[in-house]
């Protein structure tokens, strides 16, 4: 047996080693497509705040539910209320589905007031528990005389209708405030009891499920059963032609999953059947084609187990990244074949030396990829990293199996059929290329003006832009809000402590800060936890304002001489205030079965270890005009009375659009500066392997002139910049520098050989092929890369070529 058989044989038995250890991770690994992965895995305090409400926060578990018709009338409409109705009441019934311990949904809301008895006996019992009006001043003579004159007005509004047969137990209306008060919806139309947009064209309804919004499986299935439960109502109800739309947070997460996962396997299948075409095409050999495969799987099947060792778990977006792998892993091999194959025709055999030639260009354009993958790995957002990851482990695996492995599989006298008549018109295009080098600088002042002209509005500001969440979706999303009256809950306060108590205790500390703000108009109030549940501390401070019943009653008869009362009928009023009195604290346990229930869940929550009280700002109705609320938000001074008045844990003010802008911005900037980072390093790479100022800038001027060209297009034709696209371009200097050391290592041999351009062409159009496939997703991130890379690959390549400068017979620089 040879040295060079024998090296063959033990290469094939470390690759098929290799190759059995990461199926076998691949097999194992875990997958998922929460988007969440491309949120910063080191956040600031207030975005941790954001992230957690994103991931965690009750906003993440609500479904808002929309059944239609295109039928108008007051017999529509009531078709409508029976179908809410009974749609309400199956998914309240509903068990626990297969893949859950409980029962899918907390609440669904419809406008039934299926909880009103069970929470008129709650506010009635713990009222004075529960009222903030409850002070030792409201009890002295003053303070009840002024309480029972306002009851009196009260009589003759429609809050009287509740208060009246209440009046003799409750003359200072606590039961009627706490009502109102806890009712900061907006205004609802309705019919037969049940929400319904103005149009009375839509009944809608509000569920919110058991499983964190990060439980997507969970979510989906909460999901599928309101449409299944929906089709069994419309058979109940006779009503075939509604329709039923969901919308909310929980939605638009499970639709982000489908879409990635569905993207990934479409976008993979279409992109590997052309590159296949194209491959046998070229190679016009099936052992062959089989052959140029290995290094694409072998690195598609690394990166997928490096990035399970590494990070836990491979996101979808990864795996549909994984397509741009094999436009580019391909590339090596078609070098092999096409380039050795050349050779072949000289009679040498086609072993692991035919590669020599050829080789040091190869590996310095895989350093120069591997360094600008390198920049996305050193991210702060774990997506990111892991296709930084994915792809630099994915590319050297490729190399070195086309390197090392290939060699030694291809057959005795192996090589490429000429294609004389490309090969003779790419020589002749290669000549010719140059004389069209006056229109770079045509094309560099057009991009550079469009860049200019864009300069305020290059980038995107939102971090929507990175959604998969269609423009349609969002539109549905606002109409079912703005049915159901919900107001924009811009402006947070939140407060985290070690204890639900000193939670409570905070979110009380910061509704009494900003009651100065709600009665100058500048907030129309807040919502609160302890609005629903008040701390002990406090319910402990207001049975402590009760006076005993002989104190309370004498202040009492003060209290009502010279009004219309006849005292001797409050004996339930001192009976119910003694109770109180000796009440035992309302508890969270106490509040099952109600709605109050809800509103504690929705702004007290336990994260990370911790409890996180919301407290939510109402602001006054925006200006139809302007968009903008009537009267400006003064943050600053918002958060210096948070900071101030609130005595226990942690206290922030967060503003939701201007974190996640923020947020967007330092994702932004932190892959500018990578990106920076990563095309300095591969130019300082090129000029220390070139060794040659004036080889450099041969090398670097086509590539440079691609990405400003591709930005102005990008710009001119669509809508503003993404990261992703920075990321785009990043990697078009990656993969472009091999088309521009290629035709920097033969410039001074004269006209590259028809070989070279062959290759270079037909590995071009396998990128092209990978890349471009992704300008069709549906999934941003893939479709700014695909935009990006799939062009500026093409025009790489013809830069190249036109900028090259042949000089026939002169010495061969070694790369």
């Amino acid at each position: 047996m040879t040295a060079r058989r024998s090296r063959g044989l033990l290469a094939t038995l470390v690759w098929l080693v290799l190759l059995a250890l990461l199926i076998t991770a691949v097999i194992r690994a875990r997958y998922s497509a929460d988007l969440s992965a491309f949120l910063p895995s080191k956040p600031t305090p207030e975005q941790a705040v954001l992230i957690d409400q994103l991931k965690e926060g009750p906003a993440s578990r609500l479904i808002l539910i929309g059944v239609e018709t295109d039928d108008r009338g007051p017999e529509a409409a009531s078709g409508l209320a029976r179908l809410s109705k009974s749609l309400a009441s199956a998914l309240r019934k509903l068990p626990a589905l297969p893949g859950d311990k409980v029962a899918p949904f907390a609440s669904v809301n419809n406008g039934e007031p299926v909880a009103a008895q069970r929470d008129q006996e709650l506010l009635l019992r713990y009222r004075y528990l529960m009222s903030p009006d409850v002070t030792p001043a409201r009890f002295q003579p003053e303070g009840l005389r002024l309480a029972l004159q306002d009851s009196l007005d009260l009589l003759g509004s429609s809050a009287g209708l509740m208060l009246q047969p209440l009046l003799t137990r409750d003359p200072t209306a606590e039961l009627v405030h706490l009502v109102e008060a806890m009712d900061s919806g907006g205004e609802r139309a309705t019919v037969d009891g049940v929400w319904v947009s103005p149009d009375q064209k839509r009944a809608v309804l509000v569920a919110q499920t058991q499983a964190e919004g990060s439980d997507l499986d969970a979510q989906q299935r909460a999901i599928d059963a309101i449409r299944q439960q929906f089709g069994e109502a419309q058979k109940r109800e006779g009503l075939k032609q509604t329709r039923l739309v969901v919308s909310g947070p929980a939605v638009f997460a499970t639709d982000s999953r489908q879409t990635i996962e569905s993207e990934a396997t479409r976008l993979a299948s279409i992109g590997f059947a052309i590159i296949i075409a194209l491959l046998l095409s070229v190679y016009r050999s099936l052992r062959a084609l089989l052959l140029g495969l290995l290094p694409m799987i072998t690195g598609a099947l690394a990166g997928i187990a490096a990035v399970s060792w590494g990070f836990g778990m491979v996101h979808g977006i990864t795996l549909g990244f994984g397509i741009t792998l094999i436009g580019e892993a391909v590339d090596y091999a078609i070098y092999l074949f096409v380039q050795g194959g050349a050779q072949a025709t000289t009679g040498a055999r086609h072993d692991g030396r035919d590669v020599a030639g050829f080789w040091p260009t190869i590996s310095l354009g895989v350093l120069t990829s591997v360094i600008g993958f390198a920049s996305m790995l050193a991210s702060g957002f774990p997506g990111l990293a892991q296709l930084g990851l994915f792809s630099i482990v994915g590319v050297i695996s490729a190399a070195l199996v086309t390197r090392y492995l290939l060699p030694h599989l291809i057959p005795e006298g192996f090589k490429i059929r000429p294609t004389p008549v490309l090969d003779r018109r790419l020589t002749w295009l290669t000549a010719k290329a140059p004389a069209a080098r006056w229109l770079v600088p045509v094309l560099l002042v057009a991009a550079v003006a469009v860049l200019w002209t864009h300069r305020d509005r290059l980038w995107s500001r939102e971090l929507t832009s990175l959604s998969p969440i269609t423009a349609e979706a969002q539109a549905l999303d606002m109409r079912l809000r703005a049915d159901l009256g919900a107001p924009d809950v811009r402006y947070l306060g939140v407060i985290r402590a070690p204890t639900m108590e000193a939670a409570l205790q905070g979110a009380e500390q910061a509704s009494a800060a900003l009651a100065p703000l709600v009665d100058s108009g500048m907030l129309l109030g807040t919502d609160s936890p302890a609005r629903y549940l008040p701390s002990q501390a406090m319910q402990r401070q207001r049975q402590a304002a009760l006076p005993d019943t002989e104190t309370l009653r004498a202040h009492f008869m003060a209290a009502a001489k010279g009004l219309p009362l006849k005292t001797e009928k409050f004996e339930g009023f001192f009976v119910d205030a003694a109770q109180a009195k000796a009440l035992p604290l309302l508890t969270r346990d106490d509040l099952q079965g109600s709605s109050l229930s809800l509103g504690v869940d929705s702004l007290l929550m336990r994260q990370s270890g911790q409890w996180t009280a919301l407290v939510g700002l109402r602001l006054p109705s925006d200006d139809a005009a302007t968009g903008q609320p009537t009267q400006p938000v003064d943050a600053a001074r918002i958060r210096s009375l948070l900071k101030s008045s609130v005595k226990v844990g942690e206290v922030h003010f967060i503003d939701l659009k201007a974190e996640s802008e923020k947020l967007y911005s330092d994702y932004l900037s932190e892959v500018l500066f990578l990106s920076m980072l990563g095309a300095g390093a591969i130019v300082i790479l090129l000029g220390v392997v070139l060794r040659s100022p004036r080889r450099l800038l041969r090398v670097v001027t086509p590539l440079l002139c691609t990405v400003i060209i591709v930005t102005g297009g990008l710009v001119a034709t669509g809508p503003p910049l993404t990261l992703f696209h920075l990321v785009g371009l990043l990697l078009i200097v990656a993969i472009g520098s091999n088309y521009a050391l290629f035709f920097d290592q033969r410039t001074h041999r004269g006209t590259p050989s028809a070989s070279i351009l062959s290759s270079m062409l037909f590995a071009n159009l396998s990128t092209v092929a990978g890349f471009g496939m992704l300008a069709w997703s549906q999934v941003p991130v893939l479709h700014a890369i695909g935009a990006t890379v799939g062009p500026g690959a093409i025009l790489a390549l013809v830069l190249s070529a036109v900028l090259h400068h042949a000089v026939p017979g002169a010495a061969a620089d070694q790369v």
